[in-house]
C-alpha cells in the first residue's frame, strides 16, 4: 500500500527540484502547438512566471488531497491568486478558455514527467498522477468559475450604469422630484428605479414625487405592484406622490389587473402633474404662514 504522505512528498520532491526543468518542457510545448496565441501576448519571462506560480500550488497543496478522501476546498489564498490570476490573463488578451486550457495543459505536461521519473515504484507513481489530476482539475474548474462570476458582476455593472444613465431622477424644483420612465418596464428594472427615487426624496428632503409613464407601452402586475408600493413608501417618508402619463391601455389593463388606485394623485399629462405639485408645495408654504 502506497503511502499517502510520501506520494505527496514525492510530488512535492519533483515540483520543487525539477520546477525549472518542468517550466522549459511547458515553454516547448505550447511554443509547438499550431496557432497557439500565448507568446503574441506574454514575453517568455512573463510564460514561465506563470508556470512557476501554478507548480508551486501544486507542490504546496498536494498533501491535502488524499488526506481529504479528494474533496478539495481551495483556501482563501488560492482563490486570491486565482482571481488575479484570471485579471491579469485577461489583460494580456486571453479569454476563460484559453486561460482554462493553459492550466489543463499543465497536468499533462506534470503527469508525463512524473512517469520519466525512474526507479519509482508503480503504485506510488499512479496515486501521484491522481493527486496532481485532482488538484490541477479543481483549480481549472475553479478559475473558470471566478472568470464568470467576474464577466457577470461587470455584465451587471454596465447594466445598472446603463439604467442609471436611461431613468434619471430629476429635482425639477425645490421640493420635487419627477422620474421619466420610458420604454418596457420588467420587475427588477422597476425595483431598482424606484429605490433610487425614495433615496433622492431622502436626500432633497423632497415633498412631492412625480411618476411619469409616458413612455411605457404597458405594465403588467408586478410592475403595478411595485409603482403601488413605491407611492406608499413615498408617502410614509412624509412626500406626496402623483403618476402621470397613465395611457388608456395601461388603465384597461390595470382595471383588469384590480388594482386599486384610491388615494393616489394621477394626472394625464406631466406638466399637470408639475402643475398638481407646485400647488400642494404652495398650500404647504400657505399653512406654515398661518401657522
Amino acid at each position: 500500500m502506497t503511502s499517502n504522505k510520501n506520494t505527496s512528498a514525492f510530488i512535492n520532491n519533483v515540483l520543487t527540484t525539477d520546477i525549472e526543468k518542468i517550466t522549459d518542457i511547458a515553454e516547448k510545448h505550447f511554443k509547438n502547438i499550431p496557432n497557439e496565441r500565448t507568446f503574441d501576448f506574454l514575453s517568455e519571462d512573463e510564460f514561465r512566471d506563470q508556470v512557476l506560480k501554478f507548480l508551486r500550488i501544486i507542490a504546496k497543496y498536494s498533501p491535502e488531497i488524499e488526506k481529504r478522501q479528494f474533496y478539495i476546498e481551495l483556501s482563501a489564498d488560492v482563490v486570491d491568486f486565482l482571481k488575479q490570476f484570471n485579471s491579469e490573463r485577461s489583460r494580456q488578451g486571453f479569454n476563460a478558455n484559453e486561460t482554462v486550457y493553459f492550466i489543463l495543459s499543465l497536468k499533462d505536461i506534470i503527469t508525463d514527467y512524473l512517469f520519466e521519473q525512474k526507479d519509482i515504484d508503480r503504485d506510488k507513481l499512479a496515486s501521484a498522477v491522481k493527486i496532481v489530476s485532482a488538484l490541477v482539475n479543481k483549480l481549472a474548474a475553479e478559475a473558470y468559475e471566478l472568470y464568470t462570476k467576474s464577466r457577470e458582476d461587470v455584465i451587471n455593472k454596465q447594466a445598472r450604469q446603463i439604467l442609471d444613465m436611461a431613468t434619471p431622477i430629476i429635482q425639477i424644483w425645490e421640493s420635487i422630484v419627477a422620474v421619466p420612465l420610458i420604454g418596457t418596464l420588467d420587475s427588477a428594472r422597476t425595483q431598482i428605479v424606484m429605490e433610487k427615487l425614495l433615496e433622492k426624496i431622502v436626500a432633497t428632503k423632497s415633498k412631492v414625487a412625480i411618476i411619469d409613464i409616458t413612455g411605457v407601452p404597458t405594465v403588467d402586475t408586478r410592475v403595478a405592484q411595485h409603482i403601488m408600493k413605491t407611492v406608499q413608501a413615498i408617502k410614509l417618508l412624509g412626500a406626496d406622490c402623483v403618476i402621470t402619463g397613465i395611457s388608456a391601455a395601461i388603465a384597461q389593463t390595470m382595471v383588469q389587473m384590480g388594482v386599486e388606485f384610491g388615494g393616489i394623485h394621477t394626472r394625464a399629462l406631466m406638466s399637470d402633474g408639475i402643475r398638481y405639485a407646485l400647488n400642494l408645495i404652495r398650500k404647504s408654504s400657505d399653512n406654515k404662514v398661518e401657522m
